[in-house]
């Protein structure tokens, strides 16, 4: 009965907002979208299906469906799907910037004070306990998602093989989601999902030549860089890695930050890990996408390589890389929404690949850890094998101590990310009047 009132009744309650009155909502979301994309998607739901009636359910579900399939952030790009529907391309451009660019102003504010007064004694001691956060929200984001995600022998076999890839033989992100997809597509059986309602089909030549435009507005400008500056030059060594980031960032940022974390400071040498950590907690503390960490990251190598000019463009380099991708995929995909999100197959391959996640977050998770705690963490090779070993004598006692506490805060208390964040940064302060810094 509820079933057949919904189908019947929820067309009619929708309304097509003004292009001003979307301008407005979504500028509204971007200031507002705190707390990682579960809070994100929230707020989303009950600005768009529940009090101004844009969407109903049924379009909103599917179209969160379909930014889980996307690599990217999918809040982000549900806001963009969500603009594109109600406006066209002008409507996804203006709802996915403003989800993006509140944040983005911000993390770049903080990156700046952060490469011009990171190294005073009070900053870093507010970021040892910033550090302690981080890790226990990424151990809580390990956790969530792993309820999510496992759901029998195979979602365990799938997470256990992707933290034994990456973590022991080292093996590159992508090739890791490839075989979790294959897993998946090949080995589960197919999930059913709820026949999709007919849509109007699209020509081959118009998605063809909506690949063709924002392709290149992806491209273009980066390529640009490199052409002005040299391959070699940090910028361009920027754009190409967050690009290549910008494809394989499947199961939302905590997946892809442990392959991002060392390849940005094992690989390239850009950041150290004390500094990786400093950023995710800045990333966390602001609203907007998580992976806007990588703004910080591309404003502290083009600080270290140029100063602040090159800075601020290393920061607009890795945005351009991070974002411009995410409406390739949605302008091009939007008008396939139904049939993509309705496919057994499709959904199998995905679900592998969220289990994958679970193994991949807990690499990071235990990345993290040892960064934290210890201050000396070795990188030790047996044949084809790669481990960390810490150096138990540099081991931080107060890192350990509040790391301790906001596991508490966190997991028994079910303190906010915001409220952890401030309280150990706060007692790292405090603890700064006691004695230096270690």
């Amino acid at each position: 009965m509820g079933r057949a009132s919904n189908g019947s009744d929820e067309p009619r309650q929708i309304t097509q907002p003004t292009f001003r009155n979307l301008f407005s909502v979504f500028g509204r979301i971007g200031l507002l979208s705190f707390g990682g994309p579960a809070a994100q998607i929230a707020l989303m739901h009950r600005e768009l299906v529940e009090e101004h009636k844009w969407l109903d359910e049924r379009r909103f579900l599917s179209a969160l469906s379909f930014c889980m399939l996307l690599p990217g952030p999918e809040a982000m790009q549900l806001a963009t799907y969500a603009g594109w529907r109600l406006h066209g391309v002008r409507g996804g451009l203006a709802a996915g910037l403003l989800f993006v660019v509140p944040g983005a102003v911000l993390v770049l504010a903080l990156s700046m004070l952060y490469g011009a007064y990171g190294s005073t004694p009070a900053i870093a001691a507010l970021f040892v306990g910033v550090k302690a956060a981080v890790l226990a929200i990424v151990l809580e984001a390990m956790i969530r998602v792993a309820r999510r995600a496992i759901r029998g022998r195979l979602d365990w076999a799938t997470a256990i093989a992707a933290f034994v890839a990456i973590y022991f033989l080292n093996l590159p992100f992508p090739l890791v989601i490839i075989g979790a997809a294959a897993v998946g597509y090949f080995l589960r059986p197919s999930i059913p999902m709820a026949p999709a309602e007919p849509v109007p089909s699209v020509p081959v030549t118009q998605t063809l030549s909506t690949f063709i435009i924002w392709l290149s507005v992806w491209i273009v400008p980066l390529l640009a860089i490199a052409l002005v500056f040299g391959s070699d030059h940090v910028l361009a060594q920027l754009a190409w890695f967050f690009s290549k980031l910008a494809v394989v960032t499947f199961g939302g940022a905590y997946a892809v930050l442990a392959y991002m974390a060392q390849a940005v400071v094992s690989g390239y040498g850009w950041l150290t890990a004390g500094e990786m950590l400093d950023g995710l907690g800045l990333a966390e503390t602001t609203n907007g996408p998580l992976i806007l960490v990588t703004e910080f990251v591309g404003y502290i190598a083009g600080l270290r390589a140029g100063g602040v000019g090159i800075g601020l463009l290393g920061a607009l380099v890795t945005l351009w890389a991070t974002f411009a991708p995410c409406f390739l995929w949605i302008f091009v995909g939007a008008p396939y929404v139904e049939g993509l999100t309705h496919a057994p197959r499709l959904a199998s391959a995905l679900q592998s690949v969220t289990a994958a996640v679970v193994g991949v977050i807990a690499n990071l998770s235990l990345w993290f850890a040892l960064h934290v705690l210890f201050t000396r963490v070795d990188e030790v090779h047996f044949g084809p094998m790669r481990l960390f070993v810490p150096d138990v004598a540099t081991i931080d006692g107060v890192s350990l101590v509040l790391s301790c506490v906001a596991l508490v805060l966190t997991f028994v208390l079910r303190w906010s990310i915001t409220t952890t964040l401030a309280v150990c940064g706060g007692l790292a302060l405090l603890w700064l009047g006691l004695g230096p810094v270690s």
